[in-house]
Parts: structure tokens; C-alpha cells; sequence
């Protein structure tokens, strides 16, 4: 049985109106693990177009999941299917032959939404007021890959910047949530690039679309970690770093909209299904914002990672 559906948003009692500013009763927290309990990472390894599930083991090792579920999507992140996921002991689980590629930690992504100018110190940098309430975009699917795959340049940019964000994969259908509700829709958070290339962004006439969805350009990873292990999510430290020089160095607690909220907004406008990724904004840092301007050019390395979800690594080239 699924979370109860809510038919309105704004409730008395909802917790979070905007991130870390609590307005109600205790909700838009997750339980935390209890003591003793395995912590879940969820991942998917292997070839592109041919990942299979796995889980991260208590000393850092894939085990293959792929004989308790097909793959990391639709009904298998619901909270039935999680619940079952960690009731698993991974020492029962086949290990995964040596030091596989980790793909999308997802799959089936039916949406990618994003969320710009959701940090308050991002958006002074940017020398943009704060927005009244969320500012609501898209990349295109297609922009996905994993973690630490090669992200390419498009041809004819200049200007291809990096934002490094918390990701939101939702679990179970949604749609009128409340706010005080919304945690229960979502199967886990993850680490996010939300690439971009400026120029194809702000420059000309279109959306921002254009200039956030080229191949590439929404590398999703490492792991999938479930809420219960994230209670904190509005005080996660964010960084990203450039041939080792750090430009970003952030905190969800700047959030303006946290994710409960932003699940409650969204599933007003459209429903929310499973595997859909909803990537929050980026903290101060991001190359358009640098003095003189920064972008990424062929050859540099990218790390970064949010606390307690990981890390990635990207080498960036060019377009063939």
C-alpha cells in the first residue's frame, strides 16, 4: 500500500515552507536509520544501455541485485520494493566482477525537472533577486549518463559551465501532495551535475532547455541513498572542483523551496512518477559567476559530491 494521497497543499502542520525554516508540526523530516540497521546505496553498474542493478556492501563492493529486481525503476523504488531491498543481507548477493562502470543510478527517467535560482547566495551571485516561489525547468532525458562518464562539449559552445545539486528520485505516483507529505513519495536523493552551456542558455531567444540538455550534460550518481539515510538533506555540505581548485562550496541550507515543498509545488502542476528526478538548484561557485567569467574546456577534470551521497568525476572532451 502506497503513502496516503493528500488533495491539497499548505496544510496547518506542514514543516518545511522554505528550507530549514520550520512553520508547523514535525514533518518533512525522514526517520533516521535505526541503530544497527544496514544502510542502503543503491546503484547500477555496467555497460551504457546495459546497467544492472547493484547495491554498495558495508566494505564499499557491488553486489548484483539483478535477481531480486530487473532493473532501478518504476515499481521497484515504490516503498513495498524498498522495504524488501532492505531486508536483504548483502552477503547473500553475488559480488560484481572487477571495478565495473557505474551507470545512472536510475533508470526510466520519465522527467528530469529542475529548479533554478533555489539558493539565495547563488542568486545574489548571479545579481538576480530571490524568486517568490520556484523557477521550474526541464532537461532533456537524453542529457543522462553516468557519474563519472566523459561529459562532451557540444559543438559550438563557449561557454559550458557545471552547478553541482541535490537530485530527488520520487518513488511513488504524485500528484496534490501536501507538504507535510511529500517525503513519502520520494525513493532517494542522489548527486547531480546539472551541466550547461551559458550561451545556448541566456543568450538569443528559447528556454533554458536548450542550454541544459545536451548529451552528457545530467550525469546522475553514484548511489541512489534512501531518505531514512538522509534526514538532514536541508544541511548537506555541496562542492565542486576543477583540475583541484574548489569553486563550489555550498550548503542545502541556504535552500530557498526545500524538497518537501518543491514535491508539494510540483504535483500541483503535473503528476510525479516513479524515477523521475527533480534536481534542487546549486549553491555560489558556477563558472558564469566567476570574475572574469570560467568554462570548461577540453582536457579539464571535474569532482564533486554532496555529503553522504558520494562523488563523481568527470573528463570533459569534445564533440567529435
Amino acid at each position: 500500500m502506497g503513502p496516503p494521497r493528500a488533495t491539497a497543499t499548505g496544510a496547518p502542520g506542514a514543516r518545511f515552507v522554505r528550507a530549514g525554516v520550520e512553520v508547523g508540526g514535525p514533518a518533512g523530516q525522514a526517520p533516521p536509520v535505526e541503530s544497527g540497521e544496514a544502510a542502503m546505496k543503491l546503484l547500477r553498474y555496467g555497460p551504457p544501455g546495459a546497467e544492472k542493478p547493484g547495491l554498495l556492501d558495508a566494505e564499499s563492493r557491488i553486489r548484483d541485485l539483478s535477481g531480486v529486481v530487473p532493473d532501478l525503476a518504476g515499481a521497484a523504488l515504490g516503498a513495498e520494493s524498498m522495504a524488501r531491498l532492505r531486508g536483504i543481507d548483502p552477503a547473500s548477493l553475488p559480488l560484481a566482477g572487477g571495478t565495473p562502470r557505474l551507470g545512472p543510478c536510475v533508470a526510466g527517467v520519465g522527467k528530469f525537472i529542475c529548479v533554478g535560482l533555489n539558493y539565495s547566495d547563488h542568486a545574489a551571485e548571479s545579481g538576480m533577486t530571490v524568486p517568490a516561489e520556484p523557477i521550474i525547468f526541464m532537461k532533456a532525458t537524453s542529457c543522462i549518463c553516468g557519474p563519472n562518464d566523459d561529459v562532451v562539449i557540444p559543438r559550438g559552445s563557449q561557454k559550458t559551465d557545471w552547478e553541482v545539486e541535490l537530485g530527488v528520485v520520487i518513488g511513488t505516483r504524485a500528484k496534490y501532495v501536501e507538504e507535510q507529505d511529500a517525503l513519502a513519495y520520494v525513493a532517494g536523493f542522489c548527486v547531480v551535475n546539472d551541466l550547461s552551456e551559458r550561451a545556448f542558455q541566456l543568450e538569443g531567444t528559447g528556454q533554458w532547455v536548450k542550454g541544459k540538455s545536451a548529451d552528457t550534460f545530467g550525469p546522475i550518481g553514484p548511489w541512489l541513498v534512501t531518505p531514512d539515510e538522509v534526514p538532514n538533506w536541508n544541511s548537506l555540505d555541496l562542492w565542486l572542483e576543477v583540475d583541484g581548485h574548489r569553486y563550489q562550496n555550498g550548503s542545502t541550507r541556504t535552500m530557498v523551496f526545500g524538497v518537501p515543498f518543491l514535491v508539494s509545488y510540483l504535483s500541483r502542476f503535473m503528476s510525479l512518477h516513479p524515477g523521475d528526478v527533480i534536481t534542487t538548484g546549486t549553491p555560489p561557485g558556477v563558472g558564469l559567476g566567476q570574475k572574469p567569467p570560467v568554462y570548461l574546456r577540453q582536457g579539464n577534470v571535474v569532482r564533486l559530491g554532496v555529503a553522504g551521497l558520494g562523488e563523481q568525476q568527470q573528463r570533459i572532451v569534445a564533440e567529435p
